[in-house]
């Protein structure tokens, strides 16, 4: 599966990005293929392993903030691997055409 997140630290003040930088940090340290954008973390592996980087990057944040916000979305699809990469490349071979 792919899940798509963010987290995000309210009642922080505006510059965030210490604390998400954190969540970063599980992600990163989780093993699991992943890629960070402007916008969201995207992480691919089982529904169980997935789930667990997901809170532990939340708890990460919830540690040092009064109140989290998390977005998530996730495409679950069996049998299914490299997504990460395969759906990104699927799309560039048909904007080279």
């Amino acid at each position: 599966m792919l899940v798509a997140f963010s987290v995000t630290p309210l009642g922080t003040g505006e510059d965030v990005g210490e604390l998400v930088a954190e969540a970063v940090r599980v992600v990163r340290a989780s093993g699991l293929p992943h890629r960070t954008d402007a916008m969201f973390t995207t992480i691919e592996g089982e529904w169980d392993e997935v789930m667990a980087v997901v809170k532990a990057a939340t708890d990460a944040v919830a540690a040092r903030a009064p109140r989290v916000s998390l977005v998530l979305k996730a495409d679950l699809r069996p049998g299914v691997t490299d997504a990460l990469n395969a759906k990104v490349a699927t799309i560039e071979r048909h904007l080279a055409t």
